[in-house]
């Protein structure tokens, strides 16, 4: 344990819960092997941190560590980032260009988002894995690395075999050992010590007091399911340490940051189905958006629906009886009523939706993918294949 709380402080890590203490003292016993290891973990729980204790206490601490994002490179490049290529290989190719696998040569490769990669792309990484050769694109001959490779996934993998988008056998050679970082809401404990945290930061960051939170507010804090974990986390307490005038937070001021988050203003602060929950996809911020856009769009429906009614009863037209739109079969349909559900299908397009929330988010950082995507909840590859699904170029 003492070695464990040397690494806690080392790398700043805030906490004293048992799986987070299991998944650093298992980060250490692995460390001094050539393992290939596999992270899992919500989004913003902090995986990359992990894959640095293990190369920062492994054989190769000396040779280069390198941060790769899967997810953010474009289909049409992700071979030439990984493996390099050759002078005039294609048509930009003016110069011949080292890949990440030969900078890293001796170090430490951390493929982050590592289900992301295309099919293609994961036969030709599970051939560096097995036999440490590659080929730039446009070379004849093969080249040689000795990379240790960390890999890590917010996604179930095995489901992604099943659906076909994912190869088994990478899956077994890249999981020489799994280590699985718990999200924030399953260690209660250590949510406030971690808002205690981020708010020191940014005190003596903006050279402002720190701010403190109510009785009240800390049990919010403890009760929110955290669906951007420890990430989501800082952002919060950046924005109220720099936005508040008053330093003391009660819980109605900091429910509002909570809400104005990745999840809707309509969902709970907290949830207590945390098994349900936590099966939720990378874009469960996004399509509650979207549920709660519609559940708003039913409820003015209903208003128009039922003002429509009594304007009826009230000329003394024959009565239709009680509207609901929720499985609403229109046997006696009126003019206005057919009007009514074309409104209906308009205002619940999926797509249409999304397809908007997407380009608002897009023209409110001026066209910057990766600040739309955060804002979404979402990769930067899933929101590039949106861009082009939509046509929002």
């Amino acid at each position: 344990m003492e070695e464990v709380q040397r690494i806690k402080q080392r790398f700043g890590i805030i906490g004293n819960t048992p799986a987070l203490n299991d998944a650093i003292d298992l980060a250490l016993r692995v460390a001094h092997t050539d393992l290939s290891i596999l992270i899992t973990g919500e989004s913003g729980v902090g995986k990359e941190v992990f894959s640095q204790i293990i190369h920062q206490n492994s054989p190769r601490k000396h040779g280069p560590y390198l941060s790769v994002n899967c997810g953010a490179i474009p289909d049409g490049t992700v071979e030439s980032e990984l493996f390099g290529h050759e002078k005039s290989a294609f048509t930009d190719a003016k110069d011949l260009r080292k890949g990440y696998f030969e900078v890293t040569n001796g170090g430490t490769i951390f493929l982050d988002e590592v289900a992301e990669l295309p099919l293609a792309m994961q036969t030709k990484l599970l051939r560096v894995l097995e036999y440490g050769d590659y080929m730039r694109v446009g070379a004849s001959v093969k080249s040689i690395t000795n990379v240790r490779v960390i890999s890590a996934t917010n996604v179930n993998i095995v489901e992604y075999i099943a659906r076909g988008k994912f190869r088994e056998d990478l899956y077994y050679r890249l999981n020489g050992i799994q280590i699985d970082i718990p999200a924030l809401r399953e260690r209660a404990n250590d949510i406030y010590l971690l808002f205690r945290k981020f708010s020191l930061d940014f005190a003596e960051k903006y050279k402002i007091p720190a701010i403190q939170l109510t009785s009240e507010a800390q049990a919010m804090l403890t009760s929110y399911y955290w669906p951007g974990n420890v990430r989501q986390m800082k952002n919060i307490a950046e924005r109220i340490s720099v936005v508040e005038h008053k330093r003391n937070i009660d819980a109605d001021t900091l429910k509002l940051y909570l809400t104005k988050m990745e999840v809707a203003q309509n969902l709970p602060v907290w949830y207590q189905n945390h098994e349900e929950a936590s099966s939720f996809a990378t874009e469960r911020a996004l399509m509650c958006n979207l549920l709660f856009d519609m559940q708003r769009s039913v409820s003015e429906l209903n208003k128009i629906v039922a003002e429509m009614r009594r304007d009826i009863d009230n000329s003394g037209s024959k009565n239709f009886g009680k509207v609901d739109l929720i499985g609403y079969e229109p046997a006696r349909k009126t003019v206005e009523m057919e009007d009514t559900e074309e409104v209906v299908d308009e205002s619940l397009s999926l797509f249409e939706n999304e397809a908007e929330l997407i380009k608002k988010a897009l023209d409110k950082y001026d066209g910057r993918r990766r600040n739309a995507a955060q804002e979404l909840g979402i990769s930067e590859r899933t929101l590039y294949r949106k861009i082009k699904d939509y046509d929002l170029e």
